[in-house]
């Protein structure tokens, strides 16, 4: 039971992160999926379709406009698989990868702001608690 109350608490102390993160994004800014596909691509590489709505636990359907906006702009592009031509595979453009490195930027930007504000003991925790989380978080 112990466990269950502080993973409720390491939770909700994310969300209001997260949230606020997303705050601090410019007016203009890449929609939450927008940001999911393209920094799937960015840590991943070229994909299928059908493989990043695995990966993000949707339906290809609901990521088709996400994927064509995202081609329209280009951030990323298409081209048939080697392997089946039938398939597309999508790649994160230069205009892409910029696009989601400046909008990391300014999180980030926010965030080393943020933390002048703590100690560096809380700083030290802070980092030790990142390095933990990116393991739970990413199975691959």
């Amino acid at each position: 039971m112990e466990h269950l109350v502080e993973a409720a608490r390491i939770r909700r102390a994310v969300v209001r992160l997260n949230r606020r993160l997303r705050q601090e994004r410019g007016a203009g800014s890449l929609s939450p999926n927008q940001l999911s596909v393209l920094g799937r691509l960015y840590r991943h590489g070229p994909s299928t379709p059908g493989e990043i709505a695995v990966a993000e636990r949707q339906c290809p359907q609901s990521l088709t406009r996400v994927f064509a906006e995202l081609e329209a702009e280009g951030l990323v592009g298409r081209a048939p698989d080697a392997s089946d031509r039938r398939q597309s595979v999508l790649s994160l453009t230069e205009a892409g990868r910029r696009a989601l490195e400046a909008d990391m930027a300014q999180r980030d930007a926010w965030l080393a702001e943020a933390f002048g504000a703590l100690s560096e003991t809380e700083r030290g925790v802070l980092s030790l608690a990142a390095s933990v989380m990116e393991r739970l978080g990413d199975p691959e």
